[in-house]
């Protein structure tokens, strides 16, 4: 395959983004995204909705995210730029306005991700802290709230500091999850454990299994998400076109195998009513199969778990402005670059107060949904696209991925976006308040164009930006 060039330049004249994720850093920012909030605070709520096959509902998830990401496999290394589903969206349908609403799309789910992790670290230290009941509620959106600030300032700082924060979180993440296996392991050996509940299954009056099995998938699904956060990062990835596809699948199959290991243990310990108690699902497995373990220590665990979640999503949410911006999509002082740390600080400002709002207001378990939710529209938007987009030929060598894997990503990922899927009507409602901002951001967005491009009449209507020559204009380096 054909290498990318370093950055030498930035693009409109703003200061080009650092190349420093090499095939290691990659993944750890993959795995470290995938891991996390997903399976550190939602298994529970997954148990509490299916019951003892919690296990299925992660591996459905799984199957669903591997059909996509080969999607994006092939869109990354034949658009080897920042901005990732938002910038094949705008190459596919070369619609200004619909690529407006995906760029704001993934950019929410980002936020939802991060403002879930956010809520989840609160929950952790006011544990850790010995914080009763009472003492909760505001306090713990002010902790959330400090949290997600902290993250704004390691991201502001730079991409290199940012990824090697990752790697020593993801590292500490995997230790959890280790943990958690290990006394499970320890447990079992020493006759603990019920693996009948493994064939258990929750149905709600109205539902059938299958409709309970595809709602839990569609909030399991929160847990798989984070390997196309990675596309966004492709301009500060060395050689993409070479590392992306045997490092993402690397990572999201050790991912998936983690999982369903992980759910296996935990239903076997821990009955799923009991195990959908509370934020801190995994620290009931740990003193269930080790009840001497000090409980303290594994909620600073989980605490630093979830902070790779939040720091990569905002790591995401501004480089894909970033790079929507310089497509004339957004504003473009979101794609302002600091001279001095090399990074997005107007959008990593932006995205952060976003962020709050979503903390003040939004439970952990209808940002979870929410944030699967919005997602799975994006990726059938993916999917098709990859199939639009096989009539642009490229000269370079790119990954190509079977047209079948495609049809059954765009299938089975809007069938789980869908009311169908029996999801809860909270995803829903967060998210149609997340779109209307969008359509109100939107407005403004045509509004700035047509003043600021008023001399050049293909601004004039935000429709119209489809017809513009993308690939003359922003050739890909």
């Amino acid at each position: 395959m054909t290498s990318v060039a370093p950055n030498t330049e930035g693009r409109s004249g703003e200061p080009a983004l650092n190349r420093v994720i090499g095939p290691g850093l990659l993944l750890l920012f993959i795995i470290g995204d995938i891991l996390g909030t997903g399976v550190y605070a939602l298994t529970g709520k997954v148990a509490a909705q299916v019951g003892g096959i919690v296990w299925l509902p992660f591996l459905c998830a799984f199957i669903v995210a591997l059909l996509t990401a080969f999607s994006y496999l092939e869109l990354v290394t034949k658009y080897p730029q920042a901005a990732g589903a938002a910038l094949y969206t705008h190459r596919a349908f070369k619609s200004g306005l619909f690529t407006f609403i995906i760029t704001f799309t993934v950019m929410c789910s980002g936020l939802t991700s991060a403002a879930s992790a956010s809520k989840a670290f609160a929950g952790n230290l006011a544990h850790v802290m010995g914080w009763t009941s009472a003492e909760t509620g505001n306090g713990l959106k002010m902790l959330a709230a400090g949290f997600i600030l902290l993250v704004m300032a390691v991201n502001l700082r730079g991409v290199s500091e940012s990824v090697k924060i990752n790697v020593v979180l993801t590292v500490i993440e995997l230790s959890g999850l280790v943990l958690v296996l290990v006394v499970g392991a320890w447990a079992i050996s020493h006759g603990q454990g019920d693996f009948s509940r493994l064939n258990d299954i929750n149905i709600p009056d109205g539902k059938t299994a299958f409709s309970s099995v595809t709602a839990a998938t569609a909030l399991a699904f929160f847990a798989m998400v984070g390997f196309e956060d990675s596309v966004n990062m492709a301009e500060e990835t060395k050689d993409p076109v070479r590392t992306f596809p045997k490092i993402l699948l690397t990572g999201l199959c050790l991912t998936g195998v983690v999982y369903v290991l992980v759910a296996i243990t935990s239903i076997a310990l821990v009955s799923p009513s009991k195990l959908g108690e509370g934020s801190t699902p995994l620290l009931q497995v740990i003193q269930a199969g080790a009840p001497n373990f000090p409980t303290g220590l594994f909620a600073l665990i989980t605490m630093f778990a979830v902070s790779n979640t939040a720091l990569l999503n905002m790591l995401m949410a501004s480089r894909l402005l970033y790079g929507m911006a310089h497509e004339r999509v957004l504003p473009a002082q979101l794609g302002k670059v600091s001279a001095a740390r090399k990074t997005p600080w107007v959008a990593i400002i932006f995205t952060t107060l976003v962020c709050l709002g979503l903390i003040w207001f939004s439970n952990l378990t209808a940002l979870g949904g929410t944030t699967a939710l919005l997602l799975l529209c994006v990726f059938t938007v993916v999917n098709v696209a990859v199939l639009v987009l096989r009539k642009d030929v490229k000269d370079v060598k790119h990954f190509k991925t079977p047209t079948i894997a495609a049809v059954l990503g765009a299938i089975t990922a809007f069938f789980l976006a869908s009311p169908f899927s029996g999801r809860a009507s909270a995803d829903y409602k967060v998210a149609g308040w997340l779109l209307l901002v969008g359509v109100v951001l939107g407005v403004i967005t045509y509004l700035i164009n047509k003043y600021v491009y008023h001399q050049d009449t293909r601004f004039h209507d935000v429709e119209h930006l489809g017809d513009i020559d993308w690939e003359e204009e922003h050739p890909i380096r």
